[in-house]
């Protein structure tokens, strides 16, 4: 068989497995949104991990199964807060409720994302909101859509113009860290038009993927809320790279995701 031949082959079984990753996460946002609705109350930091825990248990109830069965050969991230590069082959990395604490506060910004690396490469990923029952996907080469639907980024090419977002990495990040985003938030809010501050950083991209916010930067992060959107924003004709402009991969400190327009700009007060 041909090498051409070899990847339209491949291209094809992704495009398969996109439609069967997309079954699986919805399947799993149902079961979340079963349990949404009623402020979940907590008094310690233990009983607020096991509400988080039961939240996140009973989506990978749905996905772990379905998911293995898809690519039995594949690993599986246990943590969704783990960064850093992956082993060689293929790994799911899975947030079964991206934006756990605003489920739990009955808040609506949460979401349920499955994505599939392979040799550190995101090659497709599935976002669902289950409460609009939105559905974005992505398949690397293949474009970013929401429901079927071709997404496209910004065409803005002045930050002036543009509304930007960011969000917080996690619980009890470092001091420097902490320092850091305080301060780009400042430097953003003389420069851009709005500067939008939430969590999860899931539901930023997906925004920029779809041309409805301009930028979307952090510091530190996770793999898991960080590769879904990248794939999107990317596909969908954006630009990604860390915060001084370099090229990102898992590793990285930083993370922008930009209409190409004002990724420059973004970068330069990111900068400062």
């Amino acid at each position: 068989m041909s090498e051409t031949l070899q990847a339209t082959d491949a291209a094809a079984s992704d495009a398969d497995l996109l439609d069967q990753t997309a079954i699986a996460v919805r399947a799993a946002g149902s079961a979340l949104r079963e349990r949404f609705g009623e402020v979940v109350g907590y008094q310690t930091r233990e009983e607020l991990m096991r509400a988080l825990a039961d939240n996140d248990n009973t989506a990978l109830d749905i996905l772990r199964p379905r998911l293995t069965h898809l690519r039995p050969d594949a690993g599986w991230v246990e943590d969704e807060l783990d960064g850093g590069a992956l082993p060689s082959g293929e790994w799911w990395v899975v947030d079964p409720a991206e934006g756990n604490v605003n489920h739990l506060h009955a808040l609506p910004e949460w979401a349920v994302t499955a994505t599939l690396v392979r040799e550190n490469q995101p090659v497709l990923t599935v976002v669902h909101l289950p409460l609009t029952g939105e559905t974005y996907t992505a398949l690397a080469g293949a474009g970013a859509y929401l429901d079927g639907r071709p997404l496209r980024v910004s065409p803005t090419a002045d930050l002036g113009l543009s509304i930007v977002a960011t969000s917080q990495a996690r619980p009890d990040e470092d001091e420097k860290v902490v320092r850091r985003v305080g301060s780009s938030i400042t430097a953003m809010l003389f420069d851009a038009l709005v500067v939008r501050t939430a969590v999860p950083a899931t539901l930023h991209l997906v925004n920029v993927a779809a041309g409805r916010i301009d930028a979307f930067w952090q510091f530190a992060g996770a793999r898991a809320d960080l590769l879904p959107g990248a794939l999107l924003v990317t596909e969908a004709g954006g630009q990604i790279s860390d915060a001084e402009g370099r090229p990102w991969t898992p590793q990285s400190e930083s993370f922008l995701a930009a209409a190409p327009g004002v990724h420059a700009e973004a970068v330069a007060t990111l900068s400062r």
